[in-house]
């Protein structure tokens, strides 16, 4: 891609782009499953299923292990309640990710996260790993009426950050970040580590391709 000098924002997303936790959904899930007599997932279900919010994780995941959907009701409170007690404790920031948000900071861009994660545990999981000082906003999949892959969300970060989407880049893991980064308009980089409903990430329509967060290709 060309390097742009005009980038004023970068929208970031969480899971999988700054942070390693399908640990955490795989524990939160199984203790989910278990608690409703339910057989448990393995890493490899929720990789290729996470990246669409918990409404869609929860369902995928009573489809996967044959339940009746009439459970999804216990399951959702059951979820949030584990989730809400361990959430970080089986995540890891990915090398790079400080490193390069520290950059982006230095060019004078401001930094939006932006995720499809519930706000509330986006906010303690940024906080918890030692991230949350780098943005200026944090907005979940609960914080507009649509989420990504819309391009909604991305506006309303871009309005928030007081930046034009075309200078504003947007930093994601998956086909979900750059289908809503062109819909809004905005440069995309994908990270090549991430969650990608398992599916090739260099198969997905994206400016530049990244292995680390410190290697985007920034120009001052």
């Amino acid at each position: 891609m060309v390097i742009s000098t005009d980038w004023q924002a970068a929208i970031v997303d969480l899971d999988g782009t700054m942070i390693d936790t399908l640990g955490d959904f795989v524990f939160v899930l199984n203790e989910t499953l278990t608690a409703l007599r339910l057989p448990n997932v393995d890493r490899t279900f929720v990789e290729r299923t996470v990246g669409k919010g918990s409404e869609h994780l929860i369902r995928s995941t009573l489809t996967e292990v044959g339940a009746a959907p009439a459970l999804y009701d216990e399951a959702w409170a059951r979820y949030q309640h584990h989730y809400a007690r361990v959430n970080g404790d089986h995540a890891e920031v990915f090398a790079g990710v400080n490193e390069g948000l520290l950059r982006m900071r230095e060019c004078g861009m401001k930094l939006a996260c932006l995720t499809n994660k519930p706000t509330a545990f986006a906010r303690v999981l940024l906080r918890r790993k030692g991230l949350e000082a780098y943005f200026s906003v944090v907005y979940g999949g609960d914080a507009f009426e649509r989420r990504k892959p819309d391009p909604l969300p991305l506006l309303k970060a871009c309005e928030a950050l007081g930046s034009e989407p075309a200078c504003t880049l947007m930093v994601g893991d998956s086909s979900n970040d750059a289908l809503a980064a062109r819909a809004a308009g905005c440069p995309v980089v994908l990270v090549t580590y991430g969650y990608n409903h398992g599916e090739p990430i260099r198969a997905v329509d994206a400016d530049a391709f990244v292995d680390r967060l410190d290697e985007l290709p920034l120009s001052c």
